[in-house]
């Protein structure tokens, strides 16, 4: 709502960039809490109480700061008033349907990749702390791809950027099958960039084909498609890898990846009748 006229995809890309800071200071925040937590009676219990008064001070503070959240609501229920309206409107089926696709296909490639990249590091040879940096790595280019892809989602074109960062992606992941461990990590923050920021692009996208009095209830429906892609797809390419092979599976995950490609040229039409 705040960004409704401009700067739309910029403002995801820095909430979903600010989210990835959260993953990546966590595993390093309770590995601090259970070096303490070690010379206590409690051991790694306290850890979690610790976690959970989080959650409850996390809580508490959200429920305070709505005044500010809040602030500029009445200025907006008066220009919706002067519209003619709550904001309803229509939405545009067939692009939000087109673009749940694409999404659910980018969640499917996004949890596959966190999850078996890890074995195409084993099998190279690389140790548990190397592994462990690759992740790292990988996740330090995620955070990077959702800032900067929201960033120019608000200077280029959505099917300009899916193209881009899902072309990259696709041609990386198999490139990690033959790539030597020295240039793994390297190649899995470009993965990183490539396979995260699509997000920033497609959950800015989302607002461009609903009205905002409807946009809770679409927003809603298209995270659960693209939770059903990242949980079914990591099964499959599991299944795959156990039938066949891990660099056949990892074949697989590049071709899917490639396959969004012309999947999103359905969201040409809608995207041009929205004016973008």
């Amino acid at each position: 709502r705040a960004y409704d006229a401009k700067g739309r995809a910029g403002a995801v890309g820095t909430v979903n960039f600010a989210g990835d800071l959260g993953k990546m200071l966590a595993p390093l925040s309770t590995l601090a809490a259970g070096a303490m937590a070690s010379a206590s009676a409690s051991g790694w219990r306290s850890v979690f109480w610790w976690v959970g008064w989080g959650g409850i001070a996390f809580m508490l503070a959200s429920v305070l700061a709505r005044r500010w959240v809040d602030a500029g609501r009445p200025a907006r229920r008066a220009r919706r008033s002067e519209n003619g309206g709550e904001g309803e409107g229509a939405a545009r089926i067939g692009g939000f349907i087109a673009l749940s696709l694409v999404g659910a296909l980018d969640g499917a490639v996004r949890t596959s990749a966190l999850v078996f990249l890890p074995f195409i590091m084993a099998d190279k040879g690389m140790g548990t702390a190397q592994i462990s940096l690759g992740l790292f790595m990988l996740l330090a280019g995620g955070a990077a791809g959702k800032f900067v892809c929201g960033w120019l989602g608000d200077r280029m074109s959505a099917l300009s950027l899916i193209w881009a960062t899902k072309g990259l992606t696709a041609a990386l992941i198999v490139a990690s099958i033959y790539a030597p461990a020295a240039l793994i990590l390297p190649l899995a923050a470009l993965i990183g960039i490539g396979l995260n920021g699509t997000s920033s692009v497609l959950y800015a996208t989302v607002a461009t084909f609903v009205p905002p009095g409807r946009r809770a209830r679409f927003y809603g429906f298209f995270y659960t498609t693209n939770e059903i892609g990242s949980v079914a797809a990591p099964l499959a390419y599991g299944a795959a890898a156990d039938a066949l092979s891990l660099n056949a599976a990892m074949i697989a995950m590049g071709a899917a990846t490639a396959a969004i490609l012309p999947a999103s040229l359905t969201l040409r039409r809608s995207l041009r009748e929205a004016g973008f």
